[in-house]
């Protein structure tokens, strides 16, 4: 007997509210009670075995916007015990074809034209094909499922700091991943979540489906986000948003926006971000606006990790934080050499828990490296704990450069810059130098229109953050290099060699 059962959340409401609004494609108008949801899944098992022989273990994988057929896919995927594979469409085909021969699947499900190249290990199969198939198809008979600690999903991490590799994501994980934000978010039957992120990436795969499909709420899926259609959604009161996921350059983006209209947002809980650093300040413009913008942290490799309380009062108090650990995580912050910090010292987080992944695919040292002999994740993320058990965000371990003996993080420095009423974007690495050892190079984004000197950025700078984080050298430039999530890609950043300016 299998020590965890998959849990079949889709199942169990199909028999126990049948008629209740499961997903909506928004695309197509099509929709699906948990009845029809169901069938649409046991349908296209019966596709995949049949008219793909697909058997389980075997990975099919996706080049494909979001709509509610790729998530019927996955879960008929997973009633099989096959492995979901959704790739990120915009990278290059080059790039793609690296991930397609580490996962080696056996289908290649697309919404697009693509690379001859890409298909000569496996069947390419049009989404719309397998749509068209799986209405055709005869439901397969219900049949016991795969054990839960079986990989079900390999979701491969947007490559921030070069190759991307595959993270294992099994059913366990997933459904421990619903638990946790399912209570840090407040979701609930009556939850309405649009997802507009994409479904090749953690939050648009698991965040955004998992949490209302375990409680029996509904999901709108949209094929990718759009600032309009974003903004006219979250105020359409005949779709009823509880909850929506974004980044914080997409808020941004949304803020900016002529059809903003947030007082017409009425259903809303709130917005939930996460994926890049959100700034106090902009949290509290949202607060100031009505809506509860609520931070978190949460990685490919564990779900939802940290989340910060729906109550306006706690994120004022703690705005800049990412909040508190999800029930079911174990969390520690540690020094270099894996004891426990006090509160407020700066550390690494190491993670534990049942969302957390059992490792790469086909990377067994990288797994190794991972895990601390007793079975903590090392998470390379640096971060304190205050008094009451909230976690900030502090940088990358990777990320952090030593400048005349102290320990610097960019993380902060961009902070300070972002509170610069003529930038929209900052990042900052580390760079050699003679005199202190190494030392910031900040690149800038400037709000267009605006003109901005190097100089007043150093002093605006040395107002905020001690003199020896302020960086020597600022570039800048029209727009950062940014993963398919909005996360900056430093290793991009480091080939950048040019600075605009600079102080000594």
């Amino acid at each position: 007997m299998p020590d965890w059962t998959t849990p079949d959340p889709v199942a169990l409401h199909a028999g126990a509210q049948p008629d209740r609004l499961a997903c909506v494609d928004l695309a197509s108008g099509r929709r699906w009670t948990y009845r029809a949801f169901d069938e649409a899944i046991l349908r296209a098992v019966g596709a995949l075995e049949t008219g793909y022989g697909v058997k389980p273990r075997q990975r099919i994988a996706t080049l494909a916007r979001n709509s509610v057929d790729l998530l019927i896919l996955q879960q008929a995927a997973m009633r099989l015990g096959a492995i979901f594979v959704p790739l990120n469409w915009r990278l290059a085909a080059a790039e793609q074809q690296a991930i397609l021969e580490d996962c080696d699947p056996v289908l290649l499900l697309h919404d697009a034209a693509i690379d001859l190249a890409l298909t000569k290990r496996c069947i390419p199969v049009e989404v719309a094909t397998l749509a068209k198939a799986v209405e055709a198809q005869a439901p397969a008979p219900r049949r016991p499922l795969p054990a839960g600690d079986a990989p079900s999903i390999i979701l491969y991490t947007s490559g921030t700091s070069g190759r991307p590799k595959g993270v294992i994501v099994t059913e366990r994980n997933a459904f421990a991943t619903a638990v946790n934000f399912g209570v840090l978010g407040r979701v609930g039957n009556a939850s309405i979540f649009l997802c507009d992120a994409p479904m090749f990436h953690v939050i648009g795969l698991i965040t955004n489906l998992r949490p209302p499909l375990l409680q029996g709420g509904t999901v709108l899926i949209s094929p990718g986000f759009d600032a309009g259609a974003t903004n006219r959604r979250l105020a359409d009161p005949a779709l009823g948003v509880t909850h929506y996921f974004c980044v914080p350059q997409m808020a941004r983006m949304l803020r900016d926006h002529p059809d903003f209209a947030p007082g017409r947002w009425s259903s809303l809980t709130a917005i939930f971000t996460g994926g890049a650093p959100n700034p106090a300040a902009d949290i509290n413009w949202w607060l100031a606006q009505g809506v509860r913008m609520v931070d978190g942290f949460g990685m490919t490799e564990a779900g939802t990790v940290l989340g910060m309380p729906v109550e306006a009062d706690r994120i004022a108090g703690k705005a800049g934080s990412a909040g508190l650990p999800a029930p079911m995580i174990g969390l520690r912050i540690v020094d270099e050499d894996g004891h426990d910090v006090a509160a407020g010292v700066p550390g690494e987080i190491w993670l534990s828990g049942p969302s957390v992944t059992s490792g790469y695919w086909n990377r067994p040292e990288e797994t190794e490296r991972a895990f601390t002999a007793d079975g903590w994740f090392r998470t390379g993320d640096i971060a304190r704990q205050d008094d009451e058990g909230f976690v900030t965000l502090v940088d990358r371990r990777k990320d952090m450069f030593i400048s005349g003996g102290e320990n610097v993080y960019p993380a902060e420095i961009e902070t300070a810059l972002l509170d610069h009423p003529d930038i929209t974007e900052a990042a900052v690495i580390g760079i050699a130098d003679e005199r202190w050892g190494e030392v910031g190079r900040a690149f800038v984004v400037v709000k267009p229109g605006c003109v901005v000197d190097p100089a007043d950025l150093a002093n605006h700078c040395c107002a905020r953050i001690a003199r020896y984080k302020v960086p020597k050298e600022f570039l800048l430039i029209d727009t950062l290099p940014r993963t398919a999530s909005g996360k900056i890609q430093k290793h991009i950043l480091r080939t950048w060699t040019e600075p605009a300016g600079g102080q000594d």
